[in-house]
């Protein structure tokens, strides 16, 4: 008789643990689905603003002022070259 109310109490506690573990599992998998969401509109966003900045930069700067690596009223050429 012990030994059937304690197989009895090991499947009620088994059955909430299992219960318990799908509800974590079901939460651990909606929270992994909010953050790949968030870290893809990251990505997304990141890689816009990349677009953008590279859309306004002209491709190639003038020789003018407004660049100063080409600015030749200090001495020459300040463009860094490996040589």
């Amino acid at each position: 008789m012990t030994i059937a109310l304690g197989l009895v109490a090991l499947v009620a506690i088994a059955v909430r643990v299992i219960r318990s573990l799908r509800r974590f599992a079901r939460a651990r998998t909606l929270v992994g689905d909010r953050v790949g969401d968030g870290v893809g509109l990251l990505k997304a966003r990141s890689a816009a603003l990349k677009v953008a900045f590279a859309e306004r930069r002209p491709q190639e700067q003038a020789r003018t002022r407004a660049n100063p690596a080409y600015d030749r009223r200090g001495g020459g050429d300040r463009r860094i070259t490996n040589g």
